[in-house]
């Protein structure tokens, strides 16, 4: 009798390739699995202040001088300026604006939080661009347009105090909990930079280093800078008992004691 051959199992290779197509598609769902969970928390933000949940990317301090009046014209460029620097404000930076009075450390706050970045800055994949859009507008853009005809001209106050000010700044904002090891820290002071107080005034003593370092202001109103770069917006003033340059020359050398990293000063257009 001849022996029967071996019978080949119908379908084993069909499941052969169905449970490597299985294995393949597992493999992709997977990996597509991780790539969203891995940008899940891109582009989200704290409902509280529009900053990034891991911290604001930058921190940028504007702090307007409001203890003297000035002129229509330096008004208007100070505008412009203003502007300018609410432009360099970049996804996720916080932006801090404030008004100075005559008390040392009386600051008024008119703009507060974080910009959370227009719609074309989150995944449509992970995020509602519409919705970070309109919350752009809401929270970010209408408000700081019409932030600039909302500064009120300043009148002649018994004291200036700058360096008060901006050690003000520096504690409640550069050394809170928003700061993180490597945030940028900015701060923009518009002003005619003539500290004067009961401690230290640069119409009594002019614009002698020395002097300053004698006097309680030095020890009172000094703050460390580190890591923040430091602009002035300079209303320049018809009577004041020195010159603009050495006026500058007064301020450079204070933010670079304090460990600051001066940047510029922008000479505001018209004589106040």
């Amino acid at each position: 009798m001849a022996r029967r051959g071996r019978r080949r199992k119908k379908g084993s290779g069909g499941t052969i390739v169905a449970a490597a197509g299985l294995a393949v598609l597992s493999a992709v769902m997977l990996a597509g699995f991780v790539w969203m969970w891995s940008r899940s928390g891109k582009d989200q933000i704290d409902i509280s202040t529009n900053c990034p949940l891991n911290g604001p990317v930058s921190l940028t301090a504007v702090l307007i001088d409001a203890t003297d009046p000035i002129s229509p014209i330096t008004m208007a460029d100070l505008k412009n300026e203003f502007r300018k620097t609410i432009g360099r404000v970049e996804p996720g930076g916080y932006l801090k604006i404030l008004t100075l009075g005559a008390r040392p450390g009386d600051l008024t706050v008119m703009f507060d939080g974080c910009n959370p970045g227009d719609g074309s800055t989150v995944d449509s994949w992970t995020n509602n661009p519409s919705r970070r859009q309109k919350k752009w507008e809401d929270a970010f853009e209408d408000p700081l347009t019409n932030l600039p005809d909302q500064i009120a001209n300043g009148e002649s106050a018994s004291q200036s105090p700058i360096m008060a000010g901006i050690q003000k700044i520096k504690l409640s904002l550069f050394d809170s909990s928003l700061a993180k090891e490597k945030t940028a820290k900015r701060i923009i002071v518009a002003s005619d930079m003539i500290e004067h107080t009961a401690l230290y005034s640069q119409y009594r003593s002019g614009l002698d280093y020395q002097k300053y370092l004698d006097s309680a202001a030095d020890r009172t109103y000094g703050t460390s800078l580190d890591g923040v770069g430091f602009t002035i917006l300079y209303v320049d003033r018809a009577k004041k008992p020195f010159g603009s340059f050495e006026h500058a020359e007064f301020w450079t050398r204070w933010v670079q004691s304090h460990h600051g990293d001066f940047e510029k000063l922008v000479g505001l257009e018209g004589l106040n």
